[in-house]
């Protein structure tokens, strides 16, 4: 099963496709919110999206709210305000996809209207009931994201940031597997094709260190659900907790676990450091995919 957004194409099993992040944030977890630099940052968040083309990104995904634990809520209004221009400039400068990360169907509508192509859900359609309907509507692609994330399950830790205890889940993979389908279910009920879905494990995202690990471990299960799978290990708190790292030096351990996630099946790796890691899948691709 492929999936072509807009003139690219994507066949899945044949290679590891690279979608690069773009926050237009003041409290990104990773440290590149990209609106702490001033007065020039959708300049910068164009040409950090440029950029990462060049360096072998397939997609591009920009998000104006932080969805690290104990992050502040952003309104629509601000989320529009951050999102909408630098979909507008990478519009005129990129030749890839463009997917916009969020879970409330206005952003999604005005930025497809923008040019955004695909739909990053990081509630998988449970937060905003319109989201589903939205991307029937307009015909594009999205990815359903597992998440538990609740504010009483996070702890902050000076150096390594915030990180999720205390979760709870009767059978770990099973219970993924099921929630997924639930939004899988919804999708499909709204109009969504299911060749539009992409669903996502939602690593660290209402896990803890130890889940998260378990998760990477047991990725493959997923492939039941007879869906590409994306996976997003960059710079996250179970690397830096596992390591004893700030989100700065997680290089090395985002490169293990990208690795592992290629490994276990996972379709595209969501990444901040995108020229690394495409040389990271493209050596795990000629091992485990038999492509050079």
């Amino acid at each position: 099963m492929n999936m072509t957004v807009d003139k690219s194409k994507f066949e899945w099993g044949k290679r590891t496709y690279i979608m690069g992040i773009i926050n237009t944030t003041l409290d990104s977890f990773s440290g590149d919110g990209l609106m702490a630099q001033g007065s020039d940052w959708v300049a910068a968040a164009v040409a950090h999206g440029v950029r990462q083309e060049k360096d072998g990104a397939n997609i591009l995904d920009v998000g104006g709210e932080s969805t690290r634990p104990g992050s502040d809520l952003v309104s629509l209004d601000e989320e529009l305000n951050r999102v909408i221009p630098v979909i507008e400039g990478l519009v005129r400068e990129v030749s890839i996809p463009i997917s916009i990360d969020t879970y409330k169907s206005e952003v999604a509508r005005q930025a497809i209207r923008a040019g955004a192509s695909m739909v990053n859900d990081v509630w998988a359609l449970k937060m905003d009931s319109e989201m589903a309907g939205a991307v029937a509507e307009h015909k594009v692609p999205i990815i359903l994201m597992h998440n538990r994330s609740t504010p009483k399950n996070a702890e902050m830790k000076k150096g390594l940031g915030s990180r999720y205890i205390g979760v709870e889940y009767k059978d770990l993979m099973q219970d993924i597997k099921n929630e997924l389908e639930e939004s899988i279910d919804m999708a499909l009920k709204a109009g969504v094709k299911r060749e539009h879905i992409i669903v996502d494990p939602g690593i660290g995202f209402g896990k803890t260190v130890e889940q998260n690990l378990e998760l990477i471990y047991h990725l493959n299960e997923l492939k039941t659900l007879g869906l590409p799978i994306l996976a997003g290990p960059s710079r996250k708190s179970f690397i830096g907790y596992t390591l004893d790292l700030p989100p700065e030096e997680r290089l090395e351990g985002t490169a293990a676990a990208v690795t592992l996630c290629i490994e276990r099946g996972a379709d595209i790796i969501r990444v901040h450091d995108v020229l690394s890691m495409r040389r990271v899948a493209k050596l795990t691709d000629a091992i485990v995919r038999r492509q050079s």
